[in-house]
């Protein structure tokens, strides 16, 4: 499909520079826009390419100027950035567009799904399932037994999404994303062995979750592991059973909550964060990459290290952990001065 700029300015709240009627199919980087291309500069560092840039349409901060002329025409808004975003979510709403029910599927007859939501092919979808209006469930993926699925959500292929969970409305779920599996439960016995514990709960999504390709979300031992509104959960992160996320916490790739773990709402998690078992992290807590860690968190604090700890202490001991070299030469130093003394 191809818009105008006036359609482009509309979407975004935008005021039109140039020429109204021209018209674009595509996105592009600024650097490396063409003809029939949109892009859009929301960084002074790139200012450079808005006068080489042979793209059809650009989005521009409303109080840019321009220092050298221009070929592109201009679409003013209050945030190029949000503006730009925007009409991604609307290109691929557009490019994944898709309807029907695939030939090759299978669903049982005793699931409940959408007439208007897609479904691809080699889908399997079991019994009890309910599947809401204009979901996407793209190629290859798994649906377990009592599945709920709200509205508008789409789920890439290779997912597995097992008996009994809950997920919620206008939810993205990636590629091999696989939630519901068994939780780590085990026992000892008498003679040393390790004895499985039964996971018989499930897990309950929120609205408006984002969760990357790779994640797992094991099933509750008893009760639900919940992700609640908002959460966004990156790449291969692993959520073990019986956690709760709070609304809009944020988890980059590569971390790992252990069980039964709380994590607060509002919270940002770094990549390859590892956060132990029965702890509670509060509300508003940021996390830095690569700290381990071991203990309740109060609201608001910010952690760092290993085993993680308060964040502007980590950065004061920081300097003399790199200087512990010259430390020791120094103590050395002042150790040969007190034996030559006695």
């Amino acid at each position: 499909m191809k818009f105008t700029a006036s359609q482009i300015a509309e979407f975004v709240s935008g005021i039109v520079e140039g020429d109204k009627g021209v018209k674009i199919d595509k996105l592009s980087k600024i650097e490396e826009g063409d003809k029939g291309s949109l892009t859009f500069l929301g960084n002074p560092k790139y200012n450079s390419y808005l006068y080489t840039t042979k793209s059809s349409i650009t989005i521009v901060n409303k109080d840019f100027v321009a220092e050298k002329p221009y070929k592109t025409t201009l679409v003013r808004v209050s945030d190029p950035y949000a503006a730009f975003s925007k009409l991604l979510h609307k290109y691929n709403h557009i490019k994944m567009n898709k309807s029907g029910i695939s030939k090759t599927a299978i669903i049982s007859e005793k699931s409940n799904i959408s007439e208007d939501s897609y479904i691809g092919d080699f889908v399997v979808i079991g019994e009890g399932t309910k599947i809401k209006n204009k979901c996407e469930i793209h190629s290859n993926v798994f649906i377990g037994n009592n599945v709920y699925i709200g509205k508008n959500t789409s789920i890439h292929s290779g997912t597995r999404i097992l008996d009994n969970t809950v997920i919620g409305e206008n939810c993205e779920i990636h590629n091999n994303v696989v939630i519901g599996a068994d939780g780590f439960g085990w026992t000892v016995n008498k003679k040393g062995e390790y004895e499985k514990v039964p996971q018989t709960g499930n897990v309950i999504i929120g609205n408006n979750v984002d969760i990357g390709a790779n994640t797992t979300i094991d099933k509750a031992t008893l009760g639900s592991t919940k992700i609640n509104d908002g959460v966004k959960l990156d790449n291969l992160i692993q959520i073990a059973h019986n956690v709760e996320i709070g609304k809009n916490t944020v988890i980059a790739a590569q971390s790992g909550v252990a069980g039964s773990t709380k994590i607060g709402k509002n919270c940002k998690i770094g990549g390859q964060v590892g956060i132990s078992g029965h702890l509670n992290i509060g509300d508003g807590v940021s996390i830095q990459a690569k700290s381990g860690v071991l203990k309740n968190v109060a609201s608001g604090k910010k952690f760092m290290g290993y085993p993680a700890f308060d964040y502007m202490s980590f950065n004061k001991s920081y300097v003399h952990f790199k200087n512990l070299g010259k430390y020791i030469k120094e103590l050395d130093v002042l150790k040969n001065i007190i034996n030559d003394n006695e």
